[in-house]
């Protein structure tokens, strides 16, 4: 376990907090503030729970039950039964690094004192974050609105002592087992408590969370693979001057045009596109359109990253305790906005996406390679070369493209008709994560090409620029062979995939070119 603390205060939280819990397994304490705010919100639920007038969420059913007042001795069964009834999820089972961040967000709700669940309650949530304990959550399961309601409900299950959980040991074990193992009461759920822990857009807003930091060393990632395949098709860098780009000020453009630029400082291969074999006004846009489509990504990005910050602010639940004592229904549950964001990332990652791998099916024909040989192969007709790399690479773009269609344009009625239109942000963000495994496998299938594409150059009298240099020899050194005749390339394409997904791409260059946006 890692000892770094995150401390949960009454006023949200950070993405990186998020991450650190999520995949460093972060210890996590709740403030005293979180404290003072918990035990507020929770004298406020009480005397409304004493009157004899119904209030939603304390004293009544849920959905389309709500009409239902519920007397005092039943009210405890009502919220197990709540927790039960809607931990219904179905399919494999989610990551473990998004349960982490599904709790954590939980608890950083539940932390607010806007929900009215006690503090003892928000301590146990900690103790088995903290415990290493994961519940078993489905993939199938939520809507996106009234939160993600089965994931959430499978965690709360684990709070009670009841369903599966896996423990840190990994090993699937009795929720109840695990909790005695680490000595952890089982919380006897009040009123209101079991609606609170499963209202709200933590799964999305998690994977969503994870995903931007991904996408933010993929983008740069492409940049560099970008500039390494302009640097291998002999093409021009004059298209990366920032008076260029000024001219057109989005932001992500400049900053990849930037990145591509430092990455071919004092590169010899650059600017021969009118003096070979098949001489060139422009590069095709593949190349020379890269900072466009890369940086609007990144803008993207930014965007979806102001959604995420405000979520992370938020106290998603309902009903919800005001300051002023009211207890009062809201739609704050629904997942439109984070839905919406998760959505435009699956789109930019698919064009970025298509774009790379337009770039390494550039390299591989010698028709556009303007003196490659063909597939890069050593002894071609012979070898075959990265032939089927690129095929593999285009098999992900195709799936890529069908993950870019839009989750939240979707809607299931559901709850009787009271729920009649749903975010659909939890499929959004499932699809995501495999959007986000897929480009970085694009991405290395492209640095595996540019790479030895360069080195072939290399081999004829050119020189490579300095942090190209930097990028071979460290792939080299991780394992991921340069040209030669054909091999066995599946574990070469593997090692050069774990090699862009761990940082290490940006890692190698960024000595040379200085930190890299």
């Amino acid at each position: 376990m890692d000892m770094h603390t995150v401390v949960v205060g009454a006023s949200g939280t950070t993405a990186q907090d998020v991450i650190a819990v999520a995949r460093g397994n972060a210890r996590v304490e709740l403030s005293a503030a979180a404290v003072d705010a918990l035990a507020a919100a929770r004298e406020i639920v009480d005397a409304l729970a004493a009157k004899p007038e119904p209030v939603y969420g304390v004293s009544t059913g849920f959905g389309a039950l709500a009409s239902r007042h519920i007397s005092q001795d039943l009210r405890a069964q009502l919220q197990r039964n709540i927790v039960r009834s809607h931990a219904a999820g179905m399919g494999p089972r989610v990551e473990r690094e998004v349960v982490r961040a599904l709790m954590f967000l939980r608890l950083k709700t539940v932390a607010s004192g806007h929900t009215g669940v006690r503090p003892e309650v928000a301590q146990t949530m900690a103790d088995v974050l903290n415990a290493g304990i994961t519940p078993v959550v489905h993939e199938y399961g939520s809507l996106g609105c009234s939160g993600d309601l089965a994931p959430l409900s499978h965690c709360a299950l684990t709070l009670m002592g009841e369903g599966d959980a896996e423990g840190p040991d990994g090993t699937v074990r009795p929720a109840g087992e695990l909790l005695a193992a680490h000595g952890i009461t089982p919380v006897e759920l009040r009123e209101k408590e079991g609606l609170a822990l499963l209202n709200g857009t933590d799964g999305m807003l998690g994977m969503l969370v994870m995903a931007l930091a991904d996408l933010r060393n993929l983008y740069t990632s492409a940049d560099i693979t970008a500039a390494l395949s302009l640097e291998a098709l002999l093409g021009t860098d004059k298209v990366l001057a920032p008076e260029l780009h000024a001219i057109r000020p989005h932001p992500g453009q400049g900053a990849s045009a930037d990145n591509m630029l430092r990455v071919l400082a004092g590169s010899g291969l650059t600017g021969h596109f009118q003096e070979d074999e098949a001489p060139r006004v422009q590069d095709a846009y593949s190349v020379r359109c890269a900072p466009q489509v890369n940086g609007a990504g990144r803008d993207t990005l930014d965007h979806a990253a102001v959604v995420a910050a405000r979520e992370l602010a938020s106290a998603v639940d309902n009903p919800v305790v005001l300051p002023d004592g009211r207890v009062e229904s809201n739609g704050n549950f629904h997942g439109a906005p984070v839905a919406y964001v998760l959505d435009f990332l699956a789109i930019v990652a698919a064009d970025l996406g298509s774009i790379t791998e337009r770039r390494t099916d550039r390299l591989l024909d010698k028709n556009r390679s303007h003196g490659l040989p063909p597939f890069l192969a050593d002894d071609a007709g012979v070898d075959s070369g990265l032939m089927i790399a690129q095929y593999t690479q285009a098999a992900l773009v195709s799936e890529m493209k069908r993950l870019a269609v839009p989750a939240s344009a979707d809607s299931i009625p559901s709850s009787a008709m009271q729920e009649d239109h749903v975010s659909m942000g939890w499929s959004a963000a499932r699809k995501l994560r495999t959007a986000v495994d897929n480009l970085a496998r694009i991405v290395a299938v492209e640095l595996y090409a540019a790479t030895r594409a360069i080195e072939l150059r290399a081999a004829g009298g050119l020189t490579p620029a300095p942090a190209s240099q930097a990028a071979i020899e460290a792939l080299r050194a991780a394992g991921v062979q340069g040209p030669g005749p054909d091999r066995f390339l599946s574990p070469d394409l593997a090692a050069a995939d774990a090699f862009v997904r761990a940082g290490k791409l940006v890692a190698a260059v960024e000595p040379v070119t200085g930190p890299l946006a």
